[in-house]
Parts: C-alpha cells; sequence; structure tokens
C-alpha cells in the first residue's frame, strides 16, 4: 500500500496525471514492456502498489481493475531486436516519450526517467512505482503483460525454464542457454547471449 500517493497533492494543480513504468530491463531474453496509465483526479485503490511488491495472484487481480478503472492507458511491447539496436536506457526512453506523447494528460510523473522532447511538465521520481500510484498501476500493467509473453514463450520453449525465471539470467537459465543455444527471443546484446554467440562463430 502507497501511504500517501504523490497525487493527492498533484491533482489539486494537475487533473490528468499520467504515470509511467517499465518491466524487463533486467533479463536476457524477452522483449520490454513500457505502460501509462492515468486515473481520474482523486483515484484511491489502496491495494495498487509497486508490482515487485505484490503476488502473482494479486497483480493478475489489479491488472484487470486497473484496465477497468483507467481514464486512459497504454501498453508498448518493445521487441528485443529494438533493444539490441538503441539499448536498454534508450529503449525504454523512446517507449515512454511516445506514451507520453499520445496520452491526454498535463502532469507526467516517470520512474525515473528523463523525457526529452515532451512538451506536457513531468517530473522523473526516484522509486516511483512504491510512491505514486499511477506509476504503480504502470508498473502493474507492465509486469502483468511481460509475465503473459514469457509464459508463451516458455510452452514454445520449455526446456529454457521462462516461465519460472522470466528471461532473467538465473544459474538455470545460463545452464539451458549453454545447452540449447541462443534463441531468436534473446537479445544479443547483452553478456551472456553476446558471449554464446561469439562461441558459436568459431
Amino acid at each position: 500500500m502507497i501511504e500517501k500517493p504523490l497525487e493527492w497533492d498533484l491533482w489539486t494543480q494537475h487533473s490528468h496525471i499520467l504515470g509511467l513504468d517499465e518491466a524487463g530491463r533486467g533479463p536476457i531474453a524477452g522483449p520490454l514492456v513500457v505502460a501509462g496509465c492515468q486515473f481520474v483526479s482523486g483515484y484511491k485503490n489502496p491495494e495498487i502498489d509497486d508490482s515487485k511488491k505484490l503476488s502473482e495472484k494479486k497483480r493478475e487481480k489489479l491488472f484487470a481493475q486497473i484496465k477497468e478503472d483507467a481514464l486512459w492507458f497504454m501498453i508498448l511491447i518493445v521487441s528485443e531486436k529494438e533493444i539490441d539496436q538503441k539499448n536498454i536506457y534508450r529503449a525504454t526512453q523512446d517507449a515512454m516519450v511516445e506514451i507520453a506523447k499520445a496520452a491526454p494528460s498535463d502532469y507526467v510523473l516517470s520512474d525515473a526517467m528523463k523525457l526529452p522532447g515532451i512538451e506536457t511538465p513531468y517530473e522523473p521520481i526516484v522509486k516511483g512505482d512504491s510512491k505514486s500510484i499511477s506509476i504503480a498501476a504502470a508498473s502493474i500493467l507492465a509486469k502483468v503483460t511481460r509475465d503473459h509473453i514469457m509464459e508463451e514463450l516458455d510452452l514454445m520453449y520449455p526446456e529454457y525454464g521462462f516461465k519460472k525465471h522470466k528471461g532473467y539470467p538465473t544459474r538455470a537459465h545460463l545452464q539451458a542457454l549453454d545447452t540449447y543455444g541462443v534463441l531468436p527471443c534473446h537479445r544479443r546484446s547483452y553478456g551472456p547471449v553476446r558471449r554464446k554467440c561469439e562461441l558459436t562463430l568459431f
């Protein structure tokens, strides 16, 4: 539970506040998912919190609730290829900027990300998903969407264990990468995958 969301004070000055967050910057496989969420002024839901603090069951419940309650939301899926081309920071930033430009907002809160080029006033908030209900909601939208994608990849490639580790470089994932090789969903610019690709060239 977020004791006093930042929006409680901000809504006295801005009626349409957008929160931005992402899921999947650290994994070596699977896409990045970036989401934006905007609620009506004064919206309350004590169950919404940083997605990392919530159980899978609670996230799934809130995922449906947020989509129903949101005044506006948007979810972008950034491919592994785009991550490799741009780097993860730039890919995240570009997606957040795209969402911010599309949103009908008059103020934007991002989870610690600067948003160059947008006309709407914004504020990057360190650990924003534990301080802002809008950012926390975006984190849930992004996390659950990405988890669903990784579960689909698990069905396609069961030997890699994507459902369990969600593409993060766990010991089991690195062992699977070493045993079975690089998949199309792996991020080739990330160290363990890049080194595996280099080894296969010789």
